[in-house]
């Protein structure tokens, strides 16, 4: 059965499918004045190609909403970033955030129904070919890479039949939602782990506990049986790893790790040996600010085998286990307590300090028995490595939709979902 040619396609202006483009302003006190609750603000930071993300997500109240009045965010709304490093970045508004405002990086482009399909829209726009022309034009700016209302209003796209347009967003969908469902399992289990280990070893109500008798100790009361150390005891702070300067080897600047997860993405290729070194079960935990009051921690599991290296920035912080287990130190990591210490000992110019080592000489943890970590271990380990796999499934299924997204594109679109094994 034959579908729809490219050919007869024609190029509308965005201008021209849409009844609003316009961006927002940061509300009278500038930042400060976020509060930690109220009508989301939106920023360029929350906006991805494709995703949304919560990370820092600002909040306003009443009355700095009425401000912005005029940019208040509605369901189906595509985001776009129209200055600085993000520029062009673009995804559809987490629903879940609504009722929420835009400030002035990010324009709001709100397509007409009844002209367009808001999704095939925003592939349009991600698409590798549409993506670069709209760079083009953001990079023609004077002072900064910007995009203004009017270059966006006469940015043209393809404008296939409306049927055409759902058809191709919900196959194109079929794959976003695949991959938001693995998003939402690796947070969960995340979760799952950082509440498990609170209540071991935090609260040391572990599996048992109720026949384990408490002790006074010098941080307090902890099961008998436990022992007190400091974190270089129990940890190894910065192991030496030899590892050769020929060739190329894996390497995580510090945007590799996440605020909010054990991942570790975006894995460059770099010569030489230069920057902190690791391996897998390693904890990366960022010493300078803003990265680790944002939570940028990472597990390493990406590497081949125990004995493969890689390298990353210098400003990480690599933990490695000594007498606890990798997986342990991690959700240790993650804690408030060890956060909040580390924070502590942060010194240097305003907005480059940076983590002392020296702070977690005095940092002391209770350290269960042995069996009792490896139980542990043996609980949570499965989970480190599901969140692996649902990470590598989801880069399988963003190459495979960015595949197709062109050849969609080029009107080459299956009449049935059978046929979609075809292309």
């Amino acid at each position: 059965m034959s579908v729809d040619s490219s050919r007869d396609w024609s190029f509308k202006r965005l201008g021209d499918i849409t009844s609003k483009i316009g961006s927002g302003a940061t509300p009278r006190g500038g930042k400060n004045n976020y509060k930690n609750t109220g009508i989301s603000l939106i920023r360029s930071l929350n906006v991805y190609d494709f995703s949304f993300s919560r990370d820092d997500l600002a909040f306003i109240d009443d009355e700095q909403a009425a401000q912005l009045e005029n940019v208040t965010v509605q369901k189906d709304d595509i985001l776009l970033n129209i200055t600085g490093a993000s520029v062009a970045r673009c995804c559809l508004v987490d629903p879940t955030l609504l009722p929420a405002r835009v400030n002035q990086h990010v324009a709001i482009v709100r397509v007409r129904p009844d002209c367009a399909d808001a999704r095939f829209v925003l592939y349009c726009i991600n698409s590798r070919h549409h993506k670069s022309r709209l760079l083009a034009l953001a990079q023609a700016g004077a002072t900064r890479e910007a995009l203004t209302k009017t270059t966006i209003e006469d940015f043209a796209i393809p404008q296939p039949p409306l049927q055409t347009q759902h058809r191709i967003a919900a196959i194109l969908s079929a794959y976003d939602d695949l991959i938001e469902n693995n998003l939402r399992r690796i947070k969960i289990l995340e979760e799952m782990a950082r509440a498990l280990y609170r209540e071991w070893f935090i609260e040391f109500k572990f599996p048992g506990h109720e026949k384990v008798p408490s002790v006074m100790s010098a941080i307090g009361s902890i099961p008998k049986g436990w022992e007190v150390k400091a974190i270089p005891v129990a940890i190894e702070i910065n192991p030496r790893v030899s590892v050769g300067r020929d060739g190329e080897h894996p390497f995580a600047p510090m945007g590799c790790l996440a605020n909010d997860s054990m991942l570790i993405t975006d894995i460059e290729s770099r010569a030489g040996n230069s920057g902190a070194k690791f391996q897998n079960g390693d904890t990366l935990f960022a010493r300078i600010t803003p990265c680790l009051e944002n939570g940028k921690t990472g597990f390493v599991q990406f590497l081949p085998d125990r004995e493969a290296v890689a390298c990353g920035s210098t400003e990480f912080i690599v933990l490695r286990s000594r007498t606890v287990t990798p997986e342990f130190v991690y959700l240790l990591a993650r804690s408030e307590e060890f956060r909040a210490n580390a924070i502590k000992s942060m010194s240097g110019a305003s907005g480059r300090q940076r983590v002392q080592e020296r702070c977690f000489d005095s940092f002391m943890i209770a350290e269960p028995p042995r069996p009792l970590l490896e139980r542990f271990s043996a609980v949570v380990a499965p989970s480190f490595a599901l969140i692996q796999r649902l990470h590598l499934e989801s880069d399988n299924l963003r190459r495979t939709r960015d595949l197709l997204l062109p050849r969609l594109l080029s009107g080459q679109v299956p009449a049935a979902p059978k046929e979609m094994a075809k292309i």
